[in-house]
């Protein structure tokens, strides 16, 4: 079995590669128009062949402007491969084994989209079951399942409640509530890493992170009461594709009084004034708390995710 990056001339193999199972499925056409963005690229395109014939396929995808893949949006395996978890493994290897030569800060995550009720079709099932063997063999063995969630015009724009006034702030202001709202996350990936990189380095890599979104710095609030006091942040971001919930939180003084739903609303606001036609966020399933302001918003459950990463370091 050979496993290797594409070139250009591998081209019509790629996009005429059959994806024949329920799992994270990425067209030809989808394919080719992000790769013309910079989105997909040869050199993050790997294959497996035997005999001369593709029986696998990897795609990583960035940001045009990555220097770096960000996430395996799609890894295939051909039914007729006797052993497909253990091809998926070593397509996978080599791919990320070539990524960190190539000065990868840190293995790629692996996305599988997936629609909801996915436990319950044999189907989707067996598909993710080969998957997973594959990405915990490579050392992805961090598994987040999470809830995209979707807003539309028709779900209507939530009015100001008054009980938080929101204002811009400093890079430094920002920094601080990033950190005190970690402290007692429910999401696993903060968790995570607060426990092996403590709460500074958490904050910091945290807001790097929104800062290098497509969405606009001018877009981030704070949140005080009406007394002045802090009570947490907004951060209304983007994707390459849409309109993104981002970041928000609450202080841990302040939780369990609603705030997050006023907090969630003001990025709704913010976005739909703006004139979007679709507001994704994503929280872990885990995290009831925050499923459940997302529904009181009215925002639709669209699909579940499975990620799988490396370990904090």
């Amino acid at each position: 079995m050979l496993f290797r990056a594409t070139t250009g001339a591998d081209l019509d193999r790629v996009t005429g590669f059959t994806v024949d199972d329920p799992v994270s499925k990425i067209d030809a056409d989808r394919y080719l128009d992000e790769l013309g963005q910079g989105m997909y690229r040869p050199e993050w395109t790997w294959i497996a062949e035997h005999d001369q014939r593709v029986v696998g396929r990897a795609l990583w995808w960035g940001q045009a402007s990555s220097a770096h893949p960000i996430a395996l949006d799609c890894l295939h395996v051909d039914g007729s491969v006797a052993d497909r978890a253990a091809v998926a493994a070593g397509l996978l290897a080599a791919g990320l084994k070539a990524f960190a030569e190539q000065g990868a800060p840190k293995p790629p995550l692996y996305n599988l989209t997936l629609p909801n009720g996915w436990r319950d079709d044999e189907s989707v099932s067996a598909a993710v079951a080969w998957r997973r063997d594959a990405a915990l063999t490579v050392g992805l063995t961090d598994e987040v399942e999470r809830l995209r969630l979707e807003w539309t015009p028709e779900i209507g724009v939530p009015a100001s409640s008054g009980r938080l006034v929101f204002s811009a702030g400093s890079d430094d202001e920002f920094l601080d509530v990033f950190r005190r709202i970690a402290v007692g996350s429910l999401d696993l990936e903060t968790r995570r890493n607060l426990a092996v990189k403590g709460p500074e380095v958490t904050a910091r890599e945290e807001m790097d992170f929104y800062l290098g979104c497509p969405g606009e710095r001018s877009w981030w609030r704070l949140a005080h009461t009406t007394d002045g006091t802090l009570a947490g942040l907004a951060i209304p971001s983007a994707t390459p594709y849409n309109r993104n919930v981002g970041y928000l939180g609450v202080v841990p003084e302040l939780r369990g009084r609603g705030y997050i739903d006023d907090v969630l609303a003001e990025i709704t606001r913010c976005h739909a004034e703006q004139g979007a036609e679709l507001i994704t966020g994503t929280t872990d399933t885990t995290n009831a708390p925050m499923a459940a302001a997302f529904a009181r918003a009215g925002y639709r459950t669209a699909q579940i995710r499975l990620l799988y990463s490396a370990p904090a370091s």
